[in-house]
């Protein structure tokens, strides 16, 4: 969600533009040990929505949505747990929120996001680095992946010990033009 640092690079022309996140080309998924780390649970969220804005300057910001309800490590017990309010806590917090900006660019194909993450009503800070991996007028696509500490977000539910370090998550965001503002040009 940055604009190119010089008019020869391939991407989005210059001005200000809106992007809508693409459900169906992003993905959030995560993974954390288990069983006293002798086991790993991998999972993601079906439910995505976001969105972006490009200023005329090049600055960027963004926000991502993921539906807590859509949590799924493809066993139906353990997503009803990690909805409830041992983990999510998706019935009193229904929405995960990523608020982004400023995305500031580092070089051709990286960019540096920093905002707040709200998880099961905490809000913390991140910074991630993100790789920019398509920039066209028809899509942007960043790629990034950082380690998080589930107490940090008030899950502190943990029986015997059994859940162990940090859980990472790897995020794949594509944004195309939104419909209201039209293809960027």
């Amino acid at each position: 969600m940055t604009t190119p640092n010089d008019s020869t690079a391939a991407g989005p022309a210059a001005g200000s533009a809106t992007w809508q996140l693409d459900p169906a080309g992003s993905s959030v998924t995560f993974e954390h040990k288990t069983i006293w780390g002798l086991a790993t649970v991998r999972g993601g969220f079906t439910g995505i929505t976001g969105s972006g804005e490009i200023a005329a300057d090049g600055s960027a910001s963004g926000r991502l949505e993921l539906d807590a309800a859509s949590v799924d490590t493809k066993h139906g017990q353990r997503d009803k747990h990690l909805r409830s309010a041992d983990f999510f806590g998706a019935e009193s917090h229904p929405k995960i929120v990523a608020e982004l900006g400023p995305v500031v660019r580092q070089g051709n194909a990286a960019a540096q996001v920093t905002g707040t993450l709200t998880v099961a009503g905490v809000t913390r800070p991140i910074t991630l680095t993100a790789a920019i991996t398509e920039e066209t007028d028809q899509a942007i696509t960043l790629t990034a992946s950082g380690e998080f500490n589930r107490a940090d977000y008030g899950m502190s539910w943990n029986i015997l010990g059994m859940i162990k370090g940090n859980a990472s998550v790897s995020v794949v965001a594509r944004f195309v033009p939104s419909a209201a503002a039209g293809p960027a040009s």
